[in-house]
């Protein structure tokens, strides 16, 4: 595919949809990798455990301790835009991924697994050791996904949206196929899962990297310094930045903490993964818009364009997970497609349908973000998440106190109340911002472009 020279380390204008369907396609696929991995894991023995393990403890264990460097993408996309900040940004990367991936071995090979994250997580004694174990084998998950989005930041920023795209098929590609070989070796469903999601993304970083250096370095190099105004410190641009995603994930082992303290604690923590796994692919392209808003809300009529591109698909996918919430196309979800036993299914169906509203939220949340990131507003993200994890937190403990809902009914609800409550504070913070006086350039207040 022939590109056109950036001018000053941005990519040259394309239409918004040319823009975020590489990068819609690429969370879609990673939303297909956990329901995948998933549906093989219970296929093996102790099905029950192991996806209690790896959906209730490791995964979000994992995610939690990886979320300060998920916002690299964005911020690679927002400050590359020559080599010298390129390469500062780097630097910054590499040492937080260092850290990050010293605490992710400390609680796997450590007694603070016992200390920490038993009792936080209340976790039972028959999934202690297949944690550990998944934990240990995901130590390299943090560091790979670091130098990941950062490469592939920077790959948008100067046009080559694409590779993200075909980076991600290669990852799927490569977890699936790892975790294929686990079982075939006779692993077990941890061993699958978590021997899977390392290596498929430990395959994409080198991907990304590969291309980052190829395709990132001369660009930058051609383009020479450039015009538009830096952030005045890299670190604190990027602690609000980091601090949204840790936000976010907290709520993943608050979830499973909340789950494992309510009724049917086993099952539901079982559960947890596949609907998670249903619902993130059904808001996977919604988190993909964030960095289309970012990298396009300078062009021509941008604003109102990026506006209606939200409402519009965050509405597509709302009613695509609506058909599956409320039709028998949950019950062939969680049966023939995942494998879940008859009384698993009841309860993941039951619980579905609480989260519809989350794809058209998350479209909405990336409009605004990206608007206050261009904005180097990133405080006011942050607070959003801060008011978001607070609603999940009451609702969570609403429904310990009441100890009549399952843990998977009432944390979906607590999901949902979060998004809405995210969603309308990022909104009242962007119209604090325009209020103050910041403009996005004239340009994109001019006649729209076509989609």
């Amino acid at each position: 595919m022939n590109h056109a020279q950036p001018k000053d380390g941005i990519a040259p204008p394309t239409g918004i949809f040319d823009t975020w369907w590489p990068l819609a396609l690429s969370w879609l696929l990673m939303g297909i990798e956990l329901p995948a991995l998933s549906a093989v894991v219970s296929r093996q023995s102790d099905p029950e455990i192991m996806l209690a393990a790896f959906g209730g403890v490791v995964f979000p264990i994992a995610l939690l301790i990886e979320s300060p460097v998920i916002m690299m993408l964005a911020a690679s996309t927002a400050v590359s835009r020559d080599l010298n900040r390129f390469r500062r940004l780097q630097r910054f990367n590499m040492r937080l991924a260092a850290v990050l991936t010293v605490v992710h071995a400390l609680l796997a090979l450590t007694p603070l697994f016992d200390l920490i994250v038993v009792p936080l997580l209340d976790v039972p004694e028959e999934l202690r050791g297949p944690c550990v174990l998944g934990l240990t084998i995901m130590i390299p998950w943090t560091w790979a996904i670091a130098d990941r989005r950062f490469c592939q930041g920077a790959l948008i920023r100067v046009g080559h949206r694409e590779k993200i795209a075909q980076g991600t098929v290669l990852r799927l590609a490569s977890t699936l196929a790892a975790g294929l070989i686990a079982a075939w070796l006779g692993g077990s469903g941890i061993v699958i899962a978590t021997a899977g999601l390392s290596t498929g993304v430990i395959i994409e970083a080198v991907f990304a990297r590969w291309f980052a250096q190829k395709l990132v370095l001369p660009a930058l190099h051609n383009a020479g310094p450039s015009k538009q105004s830096a952030p005045p410190s890299l670190l604190m641009f990027y602690i609000p930045l980091a601090l949204t995603p840790m936000l976010v994930l907290a709520a993943q082992p608050l979830a499973s903490a909340g789950i494992s303290r309510m009724p049917e604690a086993l099952a539901c923590l079982a559960v947890w993964g596949p609907a998670g796994g249903a619902v993130f692919l059904s808001r996977s392209s919604g988190i993909a818009f964030n960095e289309v808003v970012i990298a396009r809300c300078e062009d021509r009529g941008a604003i109102e364009r990026l506006r209606r591109f939200a409402w519009g698909w965050g509405c597509v996918w709302t009613l695509l997970l609506l058909a599956l919430a409320a039709t028998p196309l949950a019950d062939v979800w969680f049966g023939p497609i995942i494998g879940l036993a008859p009384d698993l299914v009841e309860i993941g169906r039951s619980a579905l349908w609480l989260a519809v509203p989350i794809p058209l939220l998350t479209f909405l949340q990336s409009y605004w973000q990206g608007l206050l990131v261009h904005a180097h507003r990133t405080r006011a993200v942050t607070g959003s998440v801060a008011i978001s994890l607070a609603v999940i937190t009451a609702v969570m403990g609403i429904g310990l106190m009441a100890d009549y809902w399952n843990g998977l009914v009432v944390a979906m609800a607590a999901f949902t109340a979060g998004n809405i409550a995210q969603t309308w504070w990022m909104r009242l913070q962007w119209q604090k911002t325009t209020r103050a006086g910041h403009q996005i350039p004239a340009a994109s207040l001019s006649a729209p472009e076509p989609i």
